[in-house]
């Protein structure tokens, strides 16, 4: 199927998976988590069984993420690497870093497109919901990996494996290379901020976003928040304790789920 498997894994929930494969190029890598999908879906089917990517299916285990590794290469060079600079990740590296998190509540309905994957975001389940970047804390929105020269990058761990993967990767992209970043005052302890906690707030902020409209334009832009606010609407505004049948019913994995069975 054309993906380059290096490693793969049980993970910490009942019958949860990690597939890690090999860097592409972007809408390569956008394709081949469709294939990826596709693909286990049917053998799933086949075997008696439903694979899910739903990102929070049962509550008090942990959930599923899609977490996003990016690089950026010119002539075959990792331009991200810099071992004389901090954490060995260029300039270009960190600045695309603090434009991505300027910009993390605007792009989180991107990035967490469904009702359900707001329950996910749950540090106490190793999920993100800090607007931050670090080096070790997995309750952060960005992680820096381990690397070496050819493998520098930044991890993007808040979205989720519903998202839709050719908007998620054109908007972390787009935000990260031409996007704002966040100034910082030397003398002042930066504030904690956190991503949306709902799907509602998520649109919110989404609506009103600048940089959101920049890159999809008013008319992409009005009918993506029409379909999120109809899923929204047909769910509780408080998530509460229990995966409601609203919440999987209009999900709309679930639908593409049906059509990928059809085809």
């Amino acid at each position: 199927m054309g993906f380059e498997n290096e490693k793969d894994h049980p993970e910490v929930a009942p019958s949860q998976f990690e597939l890690n494969y090999t860097y592409s190029d972007i809408l390569n890598a956008a394709d081949q988590i469709q294939i990826y999908k596709l693909v286990a879906r049917q053998i799933a089917r086949n075997m008696g069984l439903t694979a899910t990517f739903l990102p929070k299916p049962i509550m008090g285990v942990n959930g599923s993420g899609m977490h996003t590794n990016i690089s950026i290469f010119k002539g075959g060079k990792n331009l991200f690497f810099d071992r004389n600079n901090k954490a060995k990740l260029s300039k270009l590296a960190w600045d695309m870093v603090y434009r991505i998190l300027y910009s993390a509540s605007d792009m989180c309905l991107i990035l967490n497109s469904s009702v359900n994957a707001y329950r996910r975001l749950d540090p106490h389940f190793e999920a993100p919901n800090e607007i931050k970047v670090s080096e070790t804390d997995r309750g952060s929105m960005i992680r820096i990996p381990l690397f070496n020269e050819k493998s520098a990058r930044i991890e993007v761990r808040s979205v989720g494996p519903d998202a839709n993967p050719y908007l998620m990767m054109l908007t972390l992209i787009k935000c990260g290379l031409e996007g704002q970043a966040e100034k910082k005052d030397r003398n002042k302890r930066p504030r904690v901020r956190y991503l949306p906690g709902d799907i509602q707030t998520a649109i919110s902020s989404f609506k009103q976003s600048n940089i959101m409209t920049k890159i999809f334009g008013e008319s992409f832009k009005k009918k993506y928040l029409d379909l999120k606010q109809n899923a929204a609407d047909r769910s509780p505004q408080s998530l509460g304790i229990k995966v409601k049948n609203g919440e999987v019913l209009y999900h709309h994995e679930v639908y593409n789920q049906m059509i990928w069975n059809d085809f």
